[in-house]
């Protein structure tokens, strides 16, 4: 008898290790839910696109870098100062935006799904290669949790082409 306790309780403990193991390796972290790249596209003598593009996984949706103050986290880009820059504008948003009232935020909120492209102008002061540094700061969520803001730095090199 004692026996069969034993394997019964050795069972019910293995399920409940692989219950959570399967529970840990299915949760999706922040930059798992969104993958960034990052380019320069030459539009004209000295002038470049800076492209940064998140691709977001099905289910989830990035937050557009404008929202009611109270709500979730918006996309935020910071550039590092380069005396050989000049940043033309504000950074654009390529693609669909969606606003829809979220139950959790109480209000309408604006946001994007799938993909969505990022867009900022500049000048160069040189024909030499030069450097955009920054950080890009964003919030995902889905439909039943959000997952921590997160930085990711990038370093887009223009001229080299």
């Amino acid at each position: 008898m004692k026996k069969i306790i034993v394997v019964f309780l050795l069972v019910c403990a293995f399920g409940v290790v692989k219950a959570q193991f399967s529970l840990t390796n299915t949760a999706v972290t922040t930059t798992q839910a969104v993958t960034w790249t990052f380019s320069a596209k030459k539009i004209a003598e000295k002038t470049y696109e800076l492209h940064m593009t998140a691709t977001i996984i099905p289910g989830y949706h990035l937050y557009a870098q404008v929202n009611n103050a109270e709500g979730p986290v918006p996309t935020t880009f910071t550039f590092v100062k380069n005396p050989l820059l000049d940043f033309m504008g504000k950074v654009k948003e390529v693609g669909t935006l969606i606003s829809k009232l979220e139950p959790v935020w109480g209000f309408k909120v604006n946001y994007f799904e799938n993909k969505v492209d990022f867009v900022q102008i500049v000048r160069s002061k040189v024909t030499a290669p030069a450097e955009a540094k920054g950080v890009v700061n964003f919030m995902v969520c889905n439909d039943k949790r959000c997952l921590p803001p997160k930085d990711v730095n990038f370093d887009i090199k223009l001229g080299s082409n």
